[in-house]
């Protein structure tokens, strides 16, 4: 359940970072790995069946705090 909880999380902000540099292009410098986050929310819906707990694993540990970061900044300077 955790799994596909995370896993959820994953689609919904890669759909949201796909919306946002959509609307404007400035927030892909911005959004320093916008183009892979958006890659592995592809990945997780259209291949779920060979979805690597090790790498889900390793793009929350190691990639989701810088994004939250970023994504701070953005919001404070707005």
């Amino acid at each position: 359940m955790l799994k596909r909880a995370v896993e959820r999380d994953l689609e919904i902000i890669g759909k949201t970072v796909n919306k946002i540099t959509k609307k404007n292009v400035y927030y892909l410098d911005k959004i320093s790995e916008s183009k892979a986050i958006i890659a592995l929310r592809n990945h997780v819906i259209h291949a779920y069946d060979s979805v690597s707990d090790e790498n889900i694993w390793s793009v929350v540990i190691n990639h989701l705090p810088k994004l939250k970061a970023e994504i701070k900044i953005l919001i404070e300077n707005v």
